[in-house]
């Protein structure tokens, strides 16, 4: 199972074109806040950006907290969401372990859903789709 993930956000210029692609391809909407990606400074121009996406739990915390089932787990990682079935409550956003999960004014849910529509649109190929349980190795070898 593919995931998106992040490898080179150093490159990162903070243009939004993969929030704004998801937002329209995915969420028929235009607004970088209503996308599964979102793009925040990490401190500045001078210390980056960083992406604000799904890390494709397994078990997902948000699946469980959500109390309609519009939330339900995905295969290797990360969630499906049925936002017919969704009532606005936010528990999915709490129970989020990195702030994945965008609440709009409204409490509508957006988040990824590891599709890489948003891939093409990075003009300096930040982005990319990789197995999870390659995610998972390159992660370990990171930690001490």
């Amino acid at each position: 199972m593919k995931i998106l993930t992040t490898p080179r956000m150093e490159r990162c210029i903070g243009c939004h074109s993969c929030s704004f692609a998801c937002a329209r391809l995915v969420h028929k909407n235009l607004s970088w806040d209503t996308a599964g990606i979102r793009i925040a400074s990490a401190g500045g121009l001078s210390t980056g950006f960083e992406a604000k996406i799904c890390v494709a739990c397994d078990p997902a915390p948000c699946v469980r907290a959500c109390p309609t089932g519009a939330y339900s787990q995905r295969k290797g990682g990360g969630v499906i969401v049925r936002k017919s079935l969704c009532i606005r409550c936010g528990k999915c956003g709490q129970a989020c372990p990195v702030n994945a999960i965008y609440l709009d004014p409204t409490g509508e849910p957006f988040v990824c859903l590891h599709c890489g529509r948003c891939i093409p649109f990075c003009p300096h190929d930040c982005l990319e789709m990789a197995e999870a349980a390659a995610q998972e190795t390159e992660e370990s070898e990171v930690r001490p």
